[in-house]
């Protein structure tokens, strides 16, 4: 259907346009594009290749965008044109009066949008699954072999590449095809940004959450760090009830090295799990922790070892009596060893900060009165970080907890 159907006479939305270019302009990447013209058009709307692949969707919940996307009652079909050419469809869903003006060039914009990322024929989920968790888990290294698999995917890597590593938790209740749709929003966005990608999904982890590992065919670590902030804004927008963090590693010129970019985007989320600060983060912002990729790719039992000879006795305590130890001990670390700091930044008294550093030297026999015990907590807790462990507290008679139980003083 054209857009003659929607000729009004309402004025032009400046500030709605300019939203627009904005996003486009900065490069943030089709699902942000089409998230900004749904609001300048106050409606609902979905875009998909010549192909049928659905590029960006922006609606008002997964039931709207299941009947967009069906073309449900009141859905118009708009054809995207580049230089007379297909390029793709706009569904659209109107909640109100359209200005026709703005609409013409909303999908001009957005046509635009699409021909620039357009991909070649995508490689199948499976074959992507397989190469990406490959390169995650180190078996093919050889960058002759790594080149050469990519390009059977229709993907080169001649201009360099990036990993990232997404991690989403559901904090509301989720249907069975909620993996699915993660890895469907983050290859949509990663595509949205760099078009020349790989998505797929990590074996379900025994720890929370759902990972995504994605390759970016781009060495220019802006894109990367576009296609990180891209991926979190769709998840959020299209999973509600969710936490996302994002990990990306520095640029790659070597498909050689593509697996220690992976590890780097690994070590990265984990990082960020842990940091109120960073919902996304490059390894280069991972400070000290960058010490411990070689430990995490290469040998991740030793380092497992050192976490459960520190930390592990006390997140288990945590756990299983909902107190507050690995905290306690991160902000003693903090305050520089200073109980009345400690106490201050945790708003309790300064006796309740020494009992709990003495249950610490109970549990895990290190004594944060001694250098050496500060120096290996802190490592320690480098350590849980990094193998990707959260910090949690749970009440004691959660199913699931006995397995780590300890002693509680009488």
């Amino acid at each position: 259907m054209s857009t003659s159907a929607h000729r009004r006479s309402a004025p032009l939305d400046l500030e709605a346009l300019e939203a627009i270019t904005d996003a486009v302009e900065s490069g943030a990447g089709l699902p942000e594009v089409v998230r900004a013209a749904a609001r300048a058009l106050e409606a609902s709307l979905a875009v998909s290749d010549r192909a049928g692949h659905v590029l960006a969707v922006a609606a008002r919940s997964t039931a709207d965008e299941a009947s967009l996307l069906a073309d449900g009652s009141g859905v118009e079909l708009i054809e995207l044109r580049v230089n007379d050419a297909p390029v793709g469809v706009l569904r659209l869903r109107a909640r109100g009066e359209l200005d026709g003006s703005l609409l013409r060039l909303v999908t001009t914009l957005i046509s635009s949008e699409v021909e620039r990322v357009r991909a070649p024929s995508r490689a199948s989920a499976e074959a992507a699954e397989l190469f990406l968790l490959a390169l995650l888990a180190r078996e093919i290294d050889d960058g002759v072999a790594v080149a050469a698999a990519a390009a059977e995917l229709g993907m080169s890597l001649e201009r360099g590449a990036s990993m990232i590593v997404v991690r989403a938790h559901a904090h509301v209740a989720a249907g069975e095809g909620r993996r699915a749709r993660v890895l469907s929003l983050v290859d949509r966005a990663a595509r949205g940004v760099v078009a020349d990608s790989l998505s797929a999904l990590t074996p379900p982890r025994d720890l929370p959450g759902d990972d995504v590992v994605v390759l970016l065919a781009s060495g220019d670590d802006g894109n990367a760090a576009r296609a990180g902030e891209a991926i979190r804004g769709e998840l959020l927008s299209g999973l509600p009830g969710h936490t996302v963090t994002v990990g990306r590693s520095r640029p790659c010129d070597d498909p050689a090295q593509l697996h220690r970019a992976a590890a780097e985007a690994l070590l990265a989320v984990n990082v960020a799990e842990g940091d109120d600060e960073h919902s996304v983060l490059a390894f280069e912002q991972t400070g000290a922790y960058r010490l411990l990729l070689s430990a995490m790719a290469d040998n991740p039992e030793e380092l497992q070892r050192f976490y459960s000879e520190t930390v592990e006795p006390l997140v288990a305590y945590d756990e299983q009596y909902q107190t507050d130890l690995v905290l306690t001990v991160e902000t003693f670390l903090e305050a520089d060893g200073n109980v009345a700091g400690t106490a201050q930044r945790l708003f309790t008294h300064r006796h309740t900060v020494r009992y709990r550093l003495e249950r610490v030297r109970d549990l895990c026999g290190h004594d944060v009165g001694s250098s050496d015990g500060r120096e290996k907590l802190s490592l320690g807790l480098k350590a849980m970080r990094v193998l990707g462990i959260p910090q949690r507290g749970g009440p004691a008679g959660e199913l699931g907890l006995s397995a780590g139980r300890v002693s509680k003083p009488r």
